[in-house]
């Protein structure tokens, strides 16, 4: 600050100098009560001051919250209002000063909170997955449903960024073992060729040693793969894996964090 003021008093002069640093001064106070603030707010709360809200507002208030703050602000809106915000938030890059102060200044009135003033980038697609995954599986069927019959590319895109092949870590031994049964040797073989030793080595846990032998040369045999053709593969088997969630069968989205119940 005092080599700052020094360059302001010989550039502007001692009066001028001293109104910049009037202005800095009060930029500072300001950011201490930027938008990030709504992290503090109640879900109960913050749900209720932005259920009225322009779609686009409500995208980059969830956007400024963590994934699981946003999924509890999100389930406390109106079943009706989820699904729009959810499709603007996974096209969001990036916000624009302008845009995030004209939101703080409507938000403040309520929650005393003011706009960051810098760009704020933000995932997008996967702030979305991330996002999703941890909502009620019938209320993320039926956000995703929403936006299908919109656009289903972008339904798309968030579905496969939801649950990725490596995620298979997450899943009980039962749930691979039902996953290695429905799903092409080849196929298989394939998409391990591109996955962690760590998920290598959990598959093959659920697996007979005879099993896991010719597993292993399966791959072998493959020789160089493309790329491309791993991802495919791995696709293919997320896209099983989904099936048999929805029949019931396992279970791909990690596990609700325990609630109390009164």
């Amino acid at each position: 600050m005092e080599y700052a003021n020094k360059v302001l008093v010989k550039a502007f002069g001692k009066e001028g100098a001293s109104e910049l640093l009037r202005q800095v001064s009060q930029a500072a106070e300001m950011r201490d009560a930027k938008l990030d603030s709504l992290r503090k707010a109640d879900p109960q709360q913050l749900a209720k001051f932005i259920e009225g809200e322009h779609p686009q507002t409500i995208a980059l208030v969830l956007a400024h919250l963590d994934s699981k703050q946003a999924s509890s602000v999100l389930m406390k809106l109106p079943p009706e209002l989820r699904a729009e915000p959810i499709k603007r938030l996974a096209e969001l890059r990036q916000f624009s000063p302008e845009m995030a102060q004209r939101v703080a200044l409507v938000l403040h009135k309520r929650l005393q909170a003011l706009g960051e003033q810098s760009r704020r980038a933000y995932a997008g697609l996967k702030g979305v997955a991330d996002l999703m995954n941890r909502l009620d599986v019938a209320v993320g069927k039926t956000i995703l449903e929403s936006i299908e019959g919109e656009d289903p590319k972008l339904a798309l895109s968030i579905r496969n960024l939801m649950f990725t092949f490596e995620d298979l870590m997450t899943v009980p031994e039962a749930g691979i073992r039902e996953l290695l049964g429905q799903i092409d040797k080849k196929t298989l073989a394939t998409a391990l060729r591109g996955a962690s030793e760590e998920l290598k080595n959990y598959i093959f846990k659920s697996m007979s040693s005879r099993a896991v032998e010719m597993l292993k040369e399966d791959m072998e045999v493959l020789g160089p793969v493309k790329s491309r053709e791993i991802n495919k593969a791995q696709l293919e088997a997320v896209a099983v894996a989904r099936k048999l969630e929805a029949e019931g069968k396992l279970t791909l989205t990690a596990e609700a964090e325990d609630e109390f119940v009164s």
